[in-house]
């Protein structure tokens, strides 16, 4: 005859305190580190390639002004027109008196619509720009 020891049934778990505190501690680092994109791009271009780029330290101050390939233009999340461009960015400049405009052109874009979009940035008293490259391969 042989005899045997009875063993419990029950096993240890793993304890599920804190598991809240965990997931919360993940949510908050998510929501931290997470950007939003702010803005959707209507239009489409293609940047010009440059051999020297400098990166924007402070991306808040950056307002972004698309120029695509069939000329069309973008500010924030609508289509304008030329003389719509002093308009609005006066307002940005109000909103963000250190404001940065980022020109995205296509690169196959006429000088003539560069040069009038930046006339009416100078109306707007919005004097700086920066122009928007890739970085040539």
């Amino acid at each position: 005859m042989k005899f045997e020891k009875k063993r419990s049934q029950s096993s240890t778990g793993i304890s599920t305190a804190s598991l809240p505190d965990i997931i919360f501690m993940l949510l908050l680092f998510f929501m931290v580190a997470t950007t939003m994109r702010e803005q959707e791009v209507f239009v489409k271009f293609s940047l010009p390639e440059a051999e020297a780029i400098q990166k924007i330290e402070n991306k808040r101050l950056v307002s972004y002004v698309w120029i695509g390939d069939n000329e069309k233009i973008q500010v924030n999340d609508a289509i304008v027109q030329i003389k719509d461009i002093q308009s609005i960015m006066y307002k940005k400049r109000q909103e963000v008196p250190n404001v940065i405009v980022s020109l995205r052109a296509d690169k196959n874009s006429s000088m003539g619509i560069l040069m009038d979009i930046q006339q009416e940035l100078r109306k707007a008293y919005c004097r700086r720009i920066n122009y928007s490259a890739m970085v040539k391969s």
